[in-house]
């Protein structure tokens, strides 16, 4: 996999984080810097050790699936985007408003918003691709996207937060194609 295909996920994946961090940015009475930082350590962590995650769980299964793995990476890159743009044309008033400060709410943000991270993890393994690189690419991409993010949201509020999502979802679902076709022809 060549390493723009690798920003682009990295991008798409990254916007989860980035919405949560827009909504995140919207809520928080008084913004300092330290509660950007705060909020973008712990999605970067967390979007850079679910991946790894899934591509260990992934070694174990390659040599089981190598036949249809294109097909497997395609339908779990297609579902998390599809789950993407599905959440973009959810209501406001369908989420909920929480302190995304408090360390139990951002714990489980990170790990609600780094998930699909997991999946796409699985998807390098089968894909045969060394993990360092994605890694370090979609870690740095979501803390730094995250980051602006939190300013975003504070200058804006919601104005932005589900076309994000939208476009995250929408290019996971055009990398999976990607990958099924360049096997398939």
């Amino acid at each position: 996999m060549d390493a723009i295909t690798v920003v682009f996920i990295a991008c798409g994946l990254a916007m989860d984080a980035f919405a949560v961090s827009v909504a995140s940015g919207f809520t928080i009475k008084k913004l300092k810097v330290r509660h950007a930082l705060r909020i973008a350590i712990f999605f970067g962590a967390f979007q850079a050790i679910m991946p790894a995650i899934g591509w260990l769980a992934g070694l174990s299964l390659r040599n089981l699936i190598s036949e249809f793995d294109h097909w497997i990476a395609f339908v779990l890159l297609a579902a998390i985007g599809g789950k993407m743009v599905y959440e973009s044309f959810k209501l406001a008033s369908d989420k909920k408003q929480i302190d995304p400060l408090r360390p139990d709410v951002l714990l489980m943000l990170s790990i609600a918003t780094s998930i699909d991270a997991l999946a796409v993890g699985v998807t390098f393994a089968f894909l045969n691709i060394a993990i360092i690189w994605p890694v370090a690419t979609i870690g740095l991409i979501t803390f730094s996207t995250s980051f602006v993010g939190v300013f975003i949201g504070d200058k804006f509020g919601h104005l932005f937060e589900s076309r994000i999502e939208l476009v995250g979802g929408l290019i996971l679902i055009a990398i999976g194609l990607k990958i099924l076709l360049e096997d398939l022809l």
